[in-house]
Parts: structure tokens; sequence; C-alpha cells
């Protein structure tokens, strides 16, 4: 199979591919692996290629049999493989078993060829660390790829594979699909599996899923990855079907609010308004029914919850890392912005940490009314298009817990508020800026909607497509 030809395919097309016997598991992986070495040079995306006796396949009849899959280096675990967080305190650490996210990939087929970049300890929404370096945005590699799930978009954008693992606590499946123009759905809490290291991801804020080129590979990829694990505290309402049939079923008329207007400090920029509102015409012209609204919350209390969460998990993911590995916490093994809400985290009482709990509870009870009103609401994912690299520099002197997590949330202000209400939200690519570069529009549903975000999104795919742009650097140009 020619690369140019791999790259016209989403994954489940691949996997029909496969399925039809016209090509093997084999020559997909080479396709991939062809791809990384040509685009990753330039895009610094993918960490490191994972060996064949260790990324074998349990799911031959699975519904993505042989498609070529990548993991992001936080939260999933791959056994044999390293999971290092893009940190220099994580360097060398090898997980030994399979996540139980990672044992339903497996299930299912995909072939994990590589691992991709992330910034240190995911809290950025940017992909650059002093570990692995800047990962580049293939629209343009002077710019942001997007984080944290930014190794995995770039990849995804540029050809390498049809759809990669993500996860989101603050906005990291969304932020970065909306950078490298792809599909980014983050599910409702509790959706997918985290075990067996984790009962709640990030108390609460934290999803795995996946970044992807369509639609339907995103629903099918929550299809064969959606439901508890063995052990797991709480189970969430099931699917009544699957996802991938949500995709071609017409979400009949919506009543559908939406805001260009921020919950952060900083503006939102003109071109990204303006991708707003051309969607919010395009969704006119579909049937729906629009009103400029938003739900309102203490946005102020809020802020400092979101900021005290971060800190609190971030200082025992780092003294645990540095307990197990018999390492001092110093400046030259983490950087600045972690090494600041680590202090924070550490300094906080526990009745701190539970008044932000009990601050993310309020926020979920204020928000949710909203959606007894409205059956969507439609945002920007950021409030600017991509930026400069550096421009989010989480390694430069003077950041508090609380001034990085403002820094990061002015640019993507509208993202973190439904990790802490736990409702599913989807960035779709319908937006560019004059200078080319995606921009990505939130829809969020009410808690467990995502087949109708995913009906929602298959409209507006097939209204607006996307699939026929390409990036600059892309495999098979």
């Amino acid at each position: 199979m020619k690369l140019s030809e791999y790259c016209q395919y989403d994954g489940l097309g691949l996997a029909e591919l496969v399925r039809k016997k016209e090509v093997t598991s084999q020559d997909l992986v080479d396709c991939a692996l062809k791809a990384i070495e040509k685009v990753n040079p330039s895009l610094n995306a993918v960490m490191n290629t994972i060996p064949e006796d260790l990324r074998a396949e349990d799911g031959a009849s699975g519904q993505f049999a042989g498609v070529p899959f990548l993991i992001k280096d936080v939260l999933i675990h791959m056994k044999g493989v390293k999971s290092e967080s893009c940190s220099a305190l994580l360097e060398g650490v090898v997980s030994e078993y399979d996540s139980d996210l990672m044992t339903r990939y497996r299930q299912a087929g995909l072939v994990t060829v590589g691992r991709t970049a992330t910034p240190e300890f995911g809290y950025n929404a940017t992909t650059e660390s002093r570990f692995n370096g800047p990962t580049r945005n293939p629209w343009d590699i002077s710019k942001m790829a997007g984080g944290s799930s930014g190794g995995s978009s770039a990849a995804v954008a540029a050809g390498v594979v049809p759809m990669a693992h993500a996860n989101d606590g603050g906005g990291s499946i969304r932020i970065p699909a909306a950078c490298c123009g792809l599909v980014g759905m983050k599910p409702t809490r509790g959706r997918t599996p985290i075990g067996p290291d984790y009962g709640e991801a990030l108390s609460g804020l934290g999803i795995e899923h996946a970044v992807t080129r369509t639609v339907r590979d995103s629903a099918a990829l929550l299809d064969i990855s959606e439901g508890p694990g063995v052990g797991d505290a709480f189970q969430i309402a099931r699917p009544g079907k699957s996802y991938l049939s949500e995709v071609t079923t017409a979400p009949g008329k919506l009543k559908i609010a939406w805001t260009a207007e921020s919950w952060g400090n900083g503006p939102v920029d003109s071109d990204v308004v303006s991708a707003l509102e051309d969607t919010v015409r395009l969704l006119g012209d579909l049937g729906h029914t629009l009103e400029n609204n938003r739900p309102e919350f203490d946005t102020e209390s809020f802020w400092v919850a979101t900021s005290d969460i971060w800190a609190a998990n971030l200082s025992l993911w780092v003294s645990a890392s540095a307990e197990l590995l018999g390492k001092d916490i110093t400046p030259d093994l983490v950087e600045k912005s972690i090494m600041a809400c680590y202090e924070h985290g550490k300094s906080m009482s526990a009745p701190q940490f539970i008044a932000a709990m009990g601050v993310m509870n309020q926020v979920t009870r204020t928000v949710a009314p909203f959606f007894e009103t409205y059956d969507i609401l439609a945002t920007p994912v950021m409030a600017r298009a991509p930026q400069d690299l550096g421009y989010l520099n989480a390694d430069q002197d003077g950041w508090t817990a609380q001034s990085w997590t403002n820094h990061i949330f002015d640019f993507a202000p509208f993202t973190p508020l439904f990790n802490t209400t736990g409702q599913p939200a989807i960035s779709l690519p319908l937006g560019q800026s004059p200078e080319g570069l995606p921009i990505g529009i939130q829809f969020v549903a009410a808690y467990g909607k995502e087949d109708l975000l995913f009906r929602l999104a298959g409209q507006l795919e097939e209204a607006a497509p996307w699939a026929g742009r390409r990036p600059t650097v892309f495999a098979s140009v």
C-alpha cells in the first residue's frame, strides 16, 4: 500500500480494507512507520515507536483490527512501554501491565505503534516540555499544536494514523483538536475506564478518549472503549444503541444556545467570534433554533477551585513519583510551573481541598439546569487561533499555581467548565483564521448525552465537510 493511499482513509476505512484482505495489518503498520519517519522530524509529535513484540493486538476480529494507533504519554499504561509524563522526574519508567483502557484498545484490534508527546504531567494548553521539546502544528510549524494531547493531535492531522489516544482534564482533547483541525470528543465523566490505578482521574476532572479525523471514528472508538472497568466505584447509564449509529441519525430540530463571551479574563479574538457566528448561521440553515445565551456561575471561586484541584493532584503525582524512584524533587527535574503547583498543593490543608471539591459541586448544580432549557451550547474552544510556540511557557520564572492556571485558561477559557460538570463536549474543525489556521467550535450537551453530540456532529460534518483539508506538513505530500 502506498503512503498516499493510506492517508486517504479513516480508521474504519482502513479496518474495512483489512477485513476484505485488500491489505494486511503489516501493510498499514509499515505505512504508519514511514509516515512517522517522514513528518516527525518537523513536528516532534511521536516520542518513540513501539517494538513489534510489544504492540501485538488481541482482537483479530475487532472493530479496528489491524489499524495503527498511538497512545499519549500520560495516564494510559501499556505493558513494557515507557510512561514518563514527559518529565525528567519519571525518565525511564516502564509500565508493568496494561491499564483497562489499553486492554480494550488491544481487544478492538488496534496496533499501537508509538507514544506521543505531552507537556509535563499534562498541565498546559500547548505541548512543549523541557523533557521532549516543542511539538509543532502541522498547519504552521511555528505554531503550537495545543495541549495536552498535542503529540497525538499533530500526528493524526499529519496523516501518521487516523486516530490517537488522548485525555482531557481541562480541555486537553478539545484544545489540540481545535489547533490541529480534528474531531475531539471529551466524553461524560465515567464513560471510559481509567483503572486499575485510578478511581477518578484528576479528582473527577479527567476523562479518556481520542482525537480523530472523522466523527464516525470517534463514535466507533467510544463504542469499543465505553463502560465501567472491574472494580469501578460508580457506573453511569450505558448508551441505548451504538454511538456509530448515532452519527447518521438526524438530530431533529434542536434548541441551541451560543456564546462568544469568555468565562476567563482575556478577550476573544474577532477571528474566533466570526468562526462561531458562521457556525451559528449554518445551524440556523439546518433548521435549529438559536439563542445567544450561556450558563452563569461564580467564576471567581471556580478558577480558584480549578487551580487548587490541579495543584493537589500534581503535588501527589510529583511526590509519589519522586518516592517511587528515590529521587529528590529539584528544579532540574521539574519545570517551574509544575514546581509552583507542587508547592501550592503541598501547602494545602485537607479542608481547603474539600472546599475546592465543594465549589465543583456548586458549579455543577448551577450549570445543569441550563441544559434542561437548551439541548446544546455552542462556544469557541479557544479565545484565539493557535499561537506561536513559547506563548504558554511553563518553564519561565515567576509562576504561582493560580497565575499559571489563569494563563492557560485565558487562552482556552471555554473548556474547563465541562470537566467540572462532567458533561460531554466535542470540538469540531468548522472555522479557519485568515492565515489558514484551524479554529475549533465546541458543542456541549447534558450529562450522558454523547448520542446527541454525535448526531449533531454527523450533520455538521456532512453540511460543512473538512476531510479534504490538508496541513502543510502531511505524510503523503
